[in-house]
């Protein structure tokens, strides 16, 4: 059962529950000899019984105060799924409507359409480990990969934060990898990048992501969340001096991606409702089978023997109550 207790030298006063073997707690009163009447077996499992809720009475205040408690488990479970770590852009322009405006009441930003609908992602997804992590300037890690939903659900929420001025997705998919490390290679391993914007990557950098990639045999995803009348990953330049990573750094990321020697998909998303259909996309292919361990929290129990430690005291005061006085 895994059990324990806070103090352990409160247990000592399990002694005490020796006492109603010494002392049954009914009054006695004078009878005549008894010897030649038949047992009562009846009375005797009565007072049996009696000092038996004495007992257990007694041992449950003593475990209570004890603070009796099961300590944290795993519980193996296979299921079909994957290992997922929502990794989102909260530079500035996020704050922004898909037609670049800030919003109005009337339509929201990228940033709450893609928490809308990432949480209704995650309620779809009951089997899967699922992380959280965001990024503008540095990467900041959210919630590490857990089978509990409603954690990850106020995690997402708790990305309602001011955004910052800069892009690096570099660092944040670096963070994103990490996530992986020391768990069991099991399912789909996911990193679901949504941005609206790239950055260049550097050469150091871009060798140590397709490195990692590889090592932790990771699939992306990206969701691009194109503002109205910007430049998409798919885009091609018009000018061949515009053909480079600074003049168009979503189009050149998105060749990165496609050189890193790990299975890619991008979505481009103009609106709620393509950023919504992508998200359903995912939701399709993902599904392998996985093997993992369901962290089962510490749970207290003294209230438990509180609880019934009050139920046999009750129980005793009313068979006191119901005592025969001469």
């Amino acid at each position: 059962m895994n059990l324990a207790v806070n103090t352990p030298w409160a247990l000592t006063g399990l002694l005490l529950t020796l006492l109603p073997l010494f002392n049954s707690g009914m009054r006695t009163s004078p009878a005549p000899w008894t010897a030649l009447i038949p047992g009562d077996t009846l009375s005797v499992f009565i007072v049996c019984c009696l000092r038996l809720c004495a007992m257990a009475a007694i041992a449950g205040l003593v475990l209570g105060m004890a603070g009796l408690h099961r300590t944290e488990q795993s519980r193996e479970r296979i299921g079909h799924g994957a290992h997922i770590v929502l990794l989102l852009d909260r530079s500035s322009s996020m704050d922004n409507t898909f037609a670049g405006r800030a919003p109005n009441g009337v339509e929201e930003s990228k940033a709450t359409a893609a928490r809308r609908l990432l949480t209704d992602f995650v309620k779809q997804r009951q089997t899967d480990l699922i992380g959280v992590a965001e990024y503008s300037t540095s990467p900041l890690f959210v919630m590490p990969l857990t089978e509990n939903k409603n954690a990850v659900q106020a995690a997402i929420a708790a990305t309602a934060t001011p955004a910052l001025g800069f892009t690096h997705v570099s660092k944040g998919l670096g963070m994103a990898i990490s996530f992986f490390e020391q768990q069991p290679v099991t399912g789909s391993r996911i990193v679901l990048l949504v941005s609206d914007g790239a950055a260049a990557i550097d050469h150091d950098s871009e060798q140590k992501l397709r490195e990692w990639f590889k090592q932790q045999q990771v699939r992306l995803y990206w969701i691009f969340l194109r503002t109205a009348g910007s430049p998409g990953i798919f885009d091609q330049p018009e000018d061949s001096r515009d053909d480079n990573a600074q003049a168009m750094p979503e189009l050149y990321l998105h060749k990165f991606f496609l050189g890193l020697g790990s299975p890619y998909q991008a979505y481009e998303a103009e609106s709620p409702d393509a950023l919504k259909q992508a998200i359903a996309d995912i939701n399709q292919l993902e599904n392998l089978p996985m093997h993992y361990f369901e962290r089962i929290p510490k749970q207290d129990l003294s209230a438990a023997c509180y609880n019934v430690a009050a139920f046999l005291l009750l129980v005793l005061l009313g068979v006191k109550f119901f005592e025969v006085k001469r």
